[in-house]
């Protein structure tokens, strides 16, 4: 790996469930990997619906950003991914709810399937503060 790259890892957030990191920093840059809803303590899909279910993805990726030095409000773009299209509304609401004002630039796309049979998955990038 580049001396310039750094894996990030939190135990905060789920492991990895393949041969990726949690994120990836890269400078000033943080590339975190998409989050599905699963609890970290258990491994296990969170129940609930789509609104337990996008919760739970935002956690997980307020613990990866946090263990690579951003909060939500660094995030320059992000990439939410659905099952169904149908669930924007809600997904869309519970976003706000964690951006607040801060509006990064976004693509929201329907696919076929998630890992682990999630309804939501979402990724992003930040930029990393200046200590």
């Amino acid at each position: 790996m580049s001396s310039d790259l750094q894996s990030v890892h939190t135990d905060a957030a789920p492991a990895a469930v393949g041969p990726y990191s949690q994120a990836m920093r890269a400078g000033s840059m943080l590339f975190c990997s998409g989050q599905v809803p699963l609890d970290p303590q258990t491994g296990k899909l969170v129940e609930g619906g789509i609104e337990a279910q996008t919760r739970q993805v935002f956690a997980n990726l307020s613990a990866v950003l946090e263990a690579g030095g951003c909060s939500f409000s660094d995030v320059a773009a992000a990439q939410v991914f659905v099952t169904d299209l149908g669930d924007f509304a809600a997904v869309n609401t519970i976003y706000a709810e964690f951006f607040g004002e801060h509006r990064p630039a976004r693509a929201t796309v329907e696919v076929s399937a998630l890992p682990v049979g999630a309804s939501v998955e979402i990724s992003c990038t930040a930029i990393v503060a200046e200590s």
